[in-house]
């Protein structure tokens, strides 16, 4: 009996090693080898596999690159330092990337709107907003479930007093938040940028003051107020030109509601926490 059971082990044994043998023999001779300068670009990729760059992941940018079908200054998360690392590699000039970080355009927090329902469902931001926009009253602003802070390759985001905020001392600028948010209230701006607007609400000013204390009313005096022709009211509601921002803060200083604000990045809100 044990005679049997060892000469079966014996036979799995060298079944098992055979098939290894021919595996690492198929592998070495028939096997797909990966282009040397491939490798040496996937491995100055950060490896966050973020997508920021348009690409599936870093191997799919690095192939694309490799067969020069993609610029090297693509990778936000890597910024320039790994722009200039891919130029060297790739033997090309490379354009000076901007940096971006995330940045959330709302300010209602708990005490500046107010709930209007009760939701019982699944707690995502884009399962509350199939109904009605949401139980907040603004139903333009954050919804407060963090769908932004589970997609968030850095950790850089957590629920502040109801609404999602951004450490952009740890955001990458991968924009992984913007395309999670159902409310499109996330945006990628410049990290320079001096003053930003924290409203998204598109109702007229008497509608949407009724709904947070801190909407943008639409009356123009940071239209006004801005020498470079930088701000526009679009959809009652400020957007602020970056490209031709002179970084005054004279529409922060102008504005009746406090939705435009002057900002320092990195920032972190004094109440913000993180792990």
């Amino acid at each position: 009996m044990l005679t049997d059971i060892l000469s079966a082990l014996a036979v799995v044994v060298s079944v098992g090693l055979f098939l290894g043998i021919l595996l690492a023999l198929f592998i070495h001779f028939l096997g797909i080898r990966e282009d040397e300068k491939t490798k040496k670009i996937r491995d100055a990729l950060p490896g966050i596999n973020c997508g920021a760059c348009g690409f599936k992941g870093c191997n799919d940018y690095a192939e694309a690159l490799s067969k020069g079908n993609a610029k090297p200054n693509l990778c936000i998360p890597g910024a320039e330092a790994t722009a200039k690392e891919l130029g060297e590699i790739l033997g090309v000039e490379v354009e000076q990337t901007k940096d971006f970080i995330a940045f959330v355009h709302c300010n209602g927090t708990c005490d500046v709107t107010s709930t209007t329902a009760i939701y019982d469902g699944v707690d995502t931001c884009r399962g509350r907003s199939m109904i009605y926009g949401g139980p907040k009253s603004c139903r333009y602003g954050c919804l407060g479930c963090g769908d932004c802070a589970k997609v968030c390759v850095s950790d850089a985001i957590c629920i502040v007093d109801g609404i999602a905020r951004v450490n952009t001392d740890r955001c990458v600028g991968c924009g992984m938040c913007a395309k999670a948010c159902p409310k499109n209230i996330i945006s990628m701006i410049p990290q320079h940028a001096a003053t930003a607007v924290f409203c998204c609400n598109k109702d007229k000013g008497a509608d949407a003051i009724k709904v947070c204390k801190r909407a943008c009313i639409a009356c123009r005096k940071c239209v006004k107020a801005c020498p470079s022709e930088a701000i526009s009211i679009v959809d009652n509601c400020a957007v602020i030109d970056y490209t031709k921002c002179t970084e005054c803060g004279l529409c922060a200083e102008v504005c009746p509601t406090g939705c435009l604000q002057k900002v320092c990045f990195p920032d972190l809100p004094d109440n913000f926490s993180l792990n």
